[in-house]
């Protein structure tokens, strides 16, 4: 049965994140529309609640009454993150800043992520942070401390090490820059310009200086690229599907997924183009293709590292070989990945070699139907529920609670395109 009919993009989990933290950090009230009610972003509105900031969680917005840098309190209890690195990276960066004690933690998949990759430099600004193997693992007690701008330069491109140094930068004394060695996703500064704070440019290096306060500000929160990538490759496999989902964030540091897609042969329209708080939005108008294989290697990764599960699906289901490499860093998060991917593909009969730093794919081979493992990891979960539209046979996945995390009702969207209405 084809997918037809317009959705409108669930709220940018990552843009979220980043909304709620700045909007508590500021002076006055602001509204957050089209936010993304997942448990993670949950997670870090009550993390701000448990310091001392009003936020009103409504269905449609969040309502924050910021108390600005310096009015946070130490949380009684400590804060719990769920499942969101995001959150827990970016929080670390602003209470190292604060002038009381905290610990930030997390369910079991967090508690086994490195933490280290913050940690560094956050002590270099003169934060005192202790936790398991030296810092590396959380939970991670933090003591907050006068701050000093560095110039950090990080081995990885990762926009949740820049904002959480960034973030920190916010309370240090002199300036604060993070050079990357590759571009990472600017939300963070794109937020910082949308509220006035002065941020500067210069290629890899982003910068900025201590703050006495900032004003807040709404902010329309776009459309989750992430999410949608799910219905960008269920609607190309599908045969006859025709999808539009409207509303969905196109910064140019998040767009791998459209590039990639569109050469596997891909046919995806951007229409109506227009700029949202900051970020750039359009409407998405996909229609069933045949795709091909494709090379996907360390230069495209950080542009596609969330949708890599997506699109091994998209790889399984095209004609030739994929090869995704420069990968490891997939290795660390919600799961392992390159792991938890090669194993439900083949468990579906696909031909798929495993390699330190990514996967072969030879596509081409009817998916067969399967009970398939989600591995705790919602992204992994979301794509064997796209698989299970093209295979042959039922399909079952198991342990699918970890979808709320980002996409709650991710199956009744997909369902309801499914339907004759068309509405999802």
């Amino acid at each position: 049965m084809p997918l037809r009919g317009t959705l409108t993009a669930l709220g940018d989990k990552s843009i979220t994140h980043r909304a709620i933290i700045l909007s508590a950090l500021a002076d006055g009230e602001a509204t957050i529309t089209n936010y993304c009610p997942g448990e993670d972003c949950l997670h870090t509105a009550a993390a701000f609640q448990a310091m001392g900031v009003p936020i009103e969680i409504a269905l449609d917005r969040l309502r924050v009454a910021g108390k600005g840098l310096w009015g946070l309190r130490e949380p009684d209890s400590i804060v719990d993150c769920g499942n969101s690195g995001t959150g827990i990276r970016l929080l670390a960066g602003v209470l190292s800043g604060q002038d009381f004690f905290s610990v930030l933690t997390g369910d079991a998949s967090i508690r086994r992520r490195p933490m280290g990759r913050v940690v560094g430099p956050l002590r270099e600004m003169g934060a005192v942070i202790a936790g398991r193997r030296g810092g590396e693992l959380a939970p991670l007690a933090i003591a907050g401390a006068r701050l000093r701008g560095i110039a950090y330069s990080s081995p990885i491109a990762s926009a949740q090490v820049k904002s959480s140094v960034l973030l920190a930068g916010l309370f240090a004394e002199g300036t604060t820059s993070v050079t990357e060695p590759a571009l990472s996703r600017n939300h963070t500064e794109r937020l910082f310009d949308h509220l006035g704070i002065p941020v500067t440019r210069n290629g890899l290096t982003v910068s900025l200086a201590g703050q006495r306060a900032f004003a807040a500000k709404d902010i329309a929160v776009a459309g989750d690229l992430s999410a949608a990538a799910f219905f960008l490759v269920a609607a190309s496999l599908v045969p006859e599907s025709d999808v539009t989902i409207t509303g969905v964030g196109v910064n140019p540091t998040r767009t791998g997924i459209l590039e990639v897609l569109q050469e596997m042969g891909a046919h995806i329209e951007l229409l109506n183009p227009r700029v949202q708080a900051g970020e750039p939005v359009a409407d998405l108008s996909v229609r069933s293709a045949p795709l091909r294989g494709v090379t996907i290697g360390s230069e495209r990764i950080p542009k596609t590292i969330d949708e890599f599960p997506i699109l091994c699906v998209a790889a399984a289901c095209a004609q030739g070989e994929t090869i995704i490499s420069g990968a490891e860093e997939l290795r660390v998060k919600e799961s392992d990945r390159i792991a938890a991917m090669a194993t439900e593909l083949r468990r579906r009969g696909a031909a798929v070699e495993k390699r330190p730093d990514g996967l072969r794919i030879v596509g081409g081979r009817p998916l067969q139907g399967a009970v398939c493992q989600s591995h705790g990891d919602h992204r992994v979960a979301m794509s064997m529920m796209v698989a299970g539209l093209v295979a042959r046979g039922e399909t079952r996945v198991e342990d699918i609670a970890c979808v709320a995390t980002s996409f709650p009702g991710f199956d009744k969207k997909l369902s309801g395109l499914l339907t004759p209405s068309g509405q999802g």
